[in-house]
């Protein structure tokens, strides 16, 4: 199948980001997950995840500077989301990309990793399934301009050199890259998708 028709079938039954978050929610009160594998551990990550969009919608703020480029921006692309609901990286980035995407006024599309591999293993990080993936889409073409994520690019450094290092990231570790998302507000996402944007004018 052409990337084209992939892209267009994922599309077709994609939900919006407030379909997602009330996904997101329904397992939180079932106590299960999205995806292939349910188990406790991920259904536990869910309810942290809900929790922490829940948080970020709330708080996050798009810089002045940002907003002013965001409100004049007329491509004509969406974005195409693939993500499951016990990713950790996702939920610290899904509210900013939501945050961006209604301030430049583009469509947002949200579709499962599992429920979509032709999709996602055309847009795979180092050969693995890394999510989430933000797939910016020419609205005319149905093709792909350009890729973001799993993680901002400071996060991506840091996992990089974890990786280097110690040849896998230990539960330490991943509770570092929390703090480090924590701290940060969603800028270095902002600030990323922002200079995605400026680069497909």
């Amino acid at each position: 199948m052409e990337l084209q028709q992939i892209i267009k079938e994922a599309s077709d039954k994609a939900i919006s980001y407030e379909q997602y978050r009330a996904f997101v929610e329904a397992h939180t009160t079932n106590g299960t997950n999205s995806g292939n594998e349910v188990t406790e551990a991920l259904a536990e990550y869910t309810k942290l995840n809900n929790q922490r969009m829940k948080r970020l919608d709330k708080t996050l703020k798009i810089l002045p500077e940002n907003q002013a480029f965001l409100s004049s921006f007329n491509k004509d692309v969406y974005f195409l989301i693939l993500t499951e609901s016990w990713c950790g990286d996702a939920a610290q980035t899904m509210p900013m990309m939501n945050k961006v995407a209604q301030a430049a006024r583009v469509d947002f599309k949200v579709v499962l990793r599992d429920e979509n591999p032709l999709l996602m293993d055309q847009f795979l990080t180092n050969g693995g399934r890394a999510i989430a993936k933000l797939i910016l889409v020419d609205k005319s073409t149905g093709l792909p301009v350009t890729t973001w994520g799993p993680r901002p690019t400071m996060a991506t450094a840091l996992v990089t050199a974890e990786k280097a290092s110690k040849g896998l990231l230990s539960p330490e570790f991943k509770q570092e890259l929390q703090n480090w998302y924590n701290k940060d507000k969603g800028k270095n996402t902002e600030n990323d998708l922002v200079h995605m944007l400026r680069e497909v004018l």
